[in-house]
């Protein structure tokens, strides 16, 4: 056949090959692997590690205003930014790969419960303002089915009211919602200078080859100190206001802590050893490593104070040192926008997940997360004759 005989045929293929303008072909690359939700946001550790392997947040939800300033400093926010999940209807949420959620910790916390009982309030699931807030998660997988989950809470979840509200958890989970659930407990120690052991709940909707055993994690005996999140105050770190001053950005003194708030922090703590407690402040050098920083650091910076020798009082940390403490800025760096005063900062690096943490998780869910999401996206490629 000659060349003229197989032209139309030649503009008949061609035709088909042509990608219409307005409608781009969408391409599956590492930036776009599977769509995520964020619920009970903060001030969005989940979030950094899931797009740390290429995910894609579509909604967010947090109720506090100030996390949501921080929040919206950091991220992105191309989406429905919602506020108290109880008023958010499921079927008004974006379909999605995955949903995460930290749902609030304080209603099965150890200092949580002891504070409940100390004031004759609920806890656990009886605390109507927040233990019920696991049953919106629920009605949003049930109607959603994503194709993973991520939950996240304190250790004491798992033993709370002897085990049984773990065992509720469980059982929704499992056989009302049909997930194939691991779960384990890591210690943040191994990755930042901080003991800090929580639950981490993982499913999905089919049976793969995700293993919670296969997570790696460093000996926490050879973890960072907090010489590695401390500010350096030598010059060699950028001055940053009003956590830092002068030339050798030295900690400013207002983080140092007052003679009656000093006082006082021994009294108490004497007043326990006598008793045989185990309450007090936890005193640290740039050597140690240090307690778990809770939402209540802001009031006296008891769990996590700094030596500064005989001729001063320890001193609270820095925001940015918190910062560093969670893992949502590296080591020695400061890129992590902190908008809001130091009361809500504490308040808001107390409540939030280790970073790195989450990023290892991340990795280790990300192959099954990808098939997953290859597997049910529809690309439009071109059609071939």
């Amino acid at each position: 056949m000659t060349l003229f005989t197989w032209m139309p045929y030649l503009i008949a293929i061609t035709s088909k090959l042509k990608i219409n303008k307005k409608e781009p072909r969408k391409i599956l690359t590492l930036n776009n692997q599977f769509d995520f939700i964020d619920l009970f946001a903060g001030i969005g550790g989940m979030r950094k590690g899931f797009e740390f392997i290429g995910g894609k947040c579509v909604f967010t939800s947090e109720i506090d205003k100030f996390s949501r300033m921080t929040y919206e400093n950091n991220f992105k926010v191309d989406h429905e930014f919602a506020g108290d999940i109880k008023n958010i209807n499921a079927e008004d949420i974006p379909k999605h790969d995955l949903l995460l959620a930290g749902f609030p910790c304080q209603p099965f916390s150890l200092a949580g419960v002891s504070k409940k009982n100390s004031l004759g309030k609920s806890h656990g699931f009886s605390c109507e303002t927040q233990g019920t807030l696991f049953f919106d998660v629920e009605r949003i997988i049930k109607h959603h089915r994503p194709k993973a989950f991520l939950l996240e809470n304190v250790k004491n979840l798992l033993s709370h009211d002897q085990g049984r509200t773990f065992q509720t958890i469980l059982n929704v989970l499992e056989n009302k919602l049909g997930y194939k659930v691991q779960y384990r407990i890591i210690n943040a120690k191994s990755y930042v200078p901080q003991n800090r052991e929580r639950i981490y709940i993982v499913g999905f909707t089919e049976e793969n080859g995700f293993d919670f055993d296969n997570l790696i994690t460093p000996d926490i005996k050879k973890g960072p100190l907090l010489s590695r999140i401390l500010h350096p105050e030598n010059g060699s770190e950028d001055l940053e206001e009003p956590f830092t001053l002068g030339e050798l950005a030295y900690v400013n003194p207002k983080y140092t802590i007052s003679n009656k708030l000093w006082s006082y922090l021994k009294k108490y703590a004497e007043k326990h050893r006598i008793k045989g407690n185990g309450f007090g402040y936890g005193l640290c050098t740039p050597n140690d490593c240090a307690r778990t920083l809770s939402a209540r650091y802001y009031k006296d910076g008891s769990e996590v104070l700094i030596n500064q020798g005989l001729e001063k009082n320890p001193r609270r940390l820095t925001p940015r040192e918190c910062s560093r403490l969670m893992g949502f800025d590296s080591f020695g760096k400061q890129d992590f926008k902190i908008p809001v005063s130091d009361t809500q900062s504490y308040k808001q690096f107390g409540n939030s997940v280790v970073v790195p943490v989450i990023k290892e998780i991340a990795k280790n869910m990300q192959p099954y997360l990808n098939t997953s999401s290859i597997s049910n996206r529809r690309l439009k490629l071109p059609l071939c004759a």
